[in-house]
Parts: C-alpha cells; sequence; structure tokens
C-alpha cells in the first residue's frame, strides 16, 4: 500500500507524527512525505528541517509559498501552488493520499489531484470556524475526499451533510493527542537554554488574523498588544509566531515591536517542534490567543484556555475553554481570573483512544473493498 502524506506546515506535521510512526512500522506500507507550504519558508523557521530530522526514505518538495500575506499575495500562492501540484499528481500515484484540516494550501493541493482522481482521506473535517474563511477550504477538501476521519461525531454529522449519497466517515479523536499516554517533557533547563523559556509559570500564547472580516484585525492588533503588554509586567509570556494567513505579518511586527518593548518578559518562539511544544504546553500556567491548539489540546494537560475573538468561533469545546472578545481590558481581566484556577480536572471532548492506529486499520479496510 503506497500512501502520500500531504503536510504544508508545522502545524499539521506535528499532528500527523503518531500516524506517521504507525505507518513507518507497516512493512507492505510505502511511506512518502510531500511538503510544501510554510515547510520550504526561510520566513516562517524552514520547518523543512524538522521533517527531514526523522529520516523518512522520500520527502518529496513543493515550493509554492509567496513572501507576501495580501489577498492577491494568498490568491496567487493558491494558484502556484495548482500548477506545481498538476505537474505532481501528472508523475506520483498512490493508494491514497492523506491530507489534512482547512489551510488555503492545502485545499489547493487537493484541488489540483481532483482531474487525477486521486484517493484523499480527509482528517478533520466537519469542524468551524466563524471567523476564518478557513469554512471554506475545509469544505472543499472534504468534498474532494473519498474517506474521512473527524475528531467528534458531531464533526462527522456536518461531514455526511455535505454529500447527497452516503460516505464513509469515522469520528475517533484527535490523533495529536495519542502521545500523552506515554507524553515525557522535555526537561525545564533544556526549554530554557534552547527557546530561553522561563522557570517560573508562564503564558503561552498565539495569535493569528481573523481572515473572513481582515478590515477587523487592525483594532485587533491593538487589543492584542495592549493586553500583552499589560500582562507582560505580571507574568512572563512565551509568543508562538503566527502562521502564512492574510495580515499574519501584521501580527508577527507587532509582537517584534512589543518583545522589544517588554524587557525580557516576553519570548517569541518561531518553531518549537511538536515535543517542545507539548512541553511548553505542560509547564505552562494557560494558554492565551485563538489558535486550534488551545482548543484542541490543553484539556489533556490539565491546563485552561483563555479564547479569543471568533476565529475559532464554532468549533467544539471542552469545560476548559474561557471565551472572550478582542477588548483589551476583557482579556486582562479574564486571564487574571482564570490563572487563580490552578490545574483544569474535567475530560477532553477530542480525546479518542489509538486514533492513529484505528486510521491505518481503516485503510486496511477500505484498500480491499
Amino acid at each position: 500500500m503506497k500512501i502520500g502524506i500531504l503536510t504544508s506546515s508545522r502545524a499539521d506535521f506535528g499532528i500527523y507524527l503518531p500516524l506517521l510512526k504507525v505507518l513507518q512500522n507497516e512493512t507492505h506500507v510505502t511511506l512518502e512525505i510531500i511538503a510544501f507550504g510554510t515547510h520550504l519558508s526561510v520566513f516562517h523557521g524552514y520547518t523543512l528541517s524538522e521533517i527531514q530530522a526523522y529520516s523518512f526514505p522520500i520527502v518529496h518538495e513543493l515550493n509554492t509559498v509567496l513572501a507576501h500575506d495580501d489577498a492577491n499575495a494568498i490568491a496567487t500562492s493558491y494558484g502556484l501552488t495548482v500548477l506545481k501540484f498538476a505537474e505532481f499528481w501528472n508523475q506520483h500515484t498512490y493508494d491514497y493520499v492523506i491530507c489534512l484540516g482547512d489551510r488555503y494550501e492545502m485545499s489547493a493541493a487537493v484541488q489540483a489531484g481532483i482531474p487525477f482522481r486521486v484517493r484523499f482521506v480527509h482528517l478533520y473535517g466537519g469542524e468551524t470556524t466563524l471567523g476564518a474563511i478557513d469554512n471554506i477550504y475545509r469544505d472543499q477538501i472534504s468534498l474532494a475526499s473519498s474517506l474521512h476521519i473527524t475528531a467528534t461525531p458531531q464533526y462527522k454529522d456536518r461531514v455526511e451533510k455535505l454529500f447527497d449519497y452516503p460516505v464513509p466517515v469515522y469520528a475517533l479523536g484527535s490523533i495529536s493527542l495519542d502521545e500523552l499516554s506515554h507524553f515525557t517533557p522535555v526537561p525545564r533547563v533544556e526549554l530554557e537554554a534552547q527557546f530561553k523559556l522561563p522557570q517560573t509559570p508562564y503564558l503561552l500564547v498565539t495569535f493569528h488574523p481573523e481572515t473572513l472580516h481582515p478590515e477587523d484585525n487592525v483594532h485587533h492588533i491593538a487589543a492584542m498588544e495592549t493586553a500583552l503588554e499589560v500582562l507582560a509586567r505580571e507574568i512572563p509570556i512565551v509568543v508562538t509566531m503566527p502562521n502564512a494567513d492574510t495580515q499574519g505579518s501584521a501580527y508577527r511586527k507587532a509582537l517584534i515591536a512589543l518583545e522589544q518593548r517588554a524587557n525580557g518578559a516576553l519570548v517569541l518562539v518561531e518553531n518549537f517542534g511538536k515535543n517542545n511544544y507539548f512541553s511548553a504546553i505542560h509547564y505552562c500556567a494557560l494558554m492565551l490567543g485563538n489558535t486550534s491548539s488551545g482548543i484542541v489540546e490543553t484539556a489533556s494537560f490539565g491546563k485552561y484556555t483563555i479564547n479569543v475573538g471568533n476565529r475559532q468561533q464554532g468549533r467544539a469545546q471542552s469545560a476548559n475553554t474561557f471565551n472572550v472578545p478582542f477588548d483589551a481590558p476583557a482579556i486582562i481581566e479574564l486571564t487574571r481570573s482564570v490563572l487563580q484556577k490552578g490545574t483544569y480536572k474535567g475530560i477532553n471532548c477530542y480525546q479518542g483512544k489509538n486514533v492513529a492506529q484505528q486510521i491505518f486499520q481503516i485503510l486496511e479496510a477500505h484498500e480491499k473493498n
């Protein structure tokens, strides 16, 4: 069985890892990584090097990202990705190609495969992010796929409603959580040495643009700056940098300026890698921002999340998540309050059991049909 893995960013590669390890151990599976998007961007940390560190036998590289992040550049990058993948799908065939999530570049790679009848397996369709145009890309990917894995039964129902005919959809939970049962955090002293992480409790922060109404991002950036500048006087802050979205560079510029004003109380990290990132979650006091990781993963670490704005609105949430608008005083007040709560002891609605192994078994079963 020949399987291709489409990975366009540090985020999806980290989620894939448990599945990649399962597939690597299967002797009758030929695994090929297809890396594109921000993996090949020096501006975003050149995370292709992280993929190469795992010594996969075959890693295809397609350079598809432009330097700018305005609407024209995103649309042009989408078109460039389609062109690059038209050539790629013409030259490579697979039993399955696994794609994940809702990024525009992932959608472009998948759309290019439709005329070639590529058999796509979509991980994590059916989700909703009302503050981002990713909803459109996510549904496009689902509609082009022949097999579907979702994180919750609610998302399974949404995928099924996209089609006028029965499709195979399995609600299994998130594979990103598979390894937590035997997860050992990196020692704090190592994280401090490599990333300058503080030895005391800190906020772990990630902000991405809201792409559905990009005109609102000027206000959002101002609210983020004000809130983080005040909070940095009270508790250290560790920020993971935003992805390549429309106006993502404006957030980057603001965060870099804020780091310079914070006198060492705020640290910027371009790319942790999955184990270091999970370790950063393990040691943090809570997560603040508007990233899907705060919704999907933090509950399994016993951490609370403050979800800001509308980017993740519509996603299923566990009881560890508190929502707040892009309003600096409200963000500051809620952060101070949630910091007093300590450890979250409830369930994570995204937690599954041996999800990666279940996905492989589903692929085997459908290959035989």
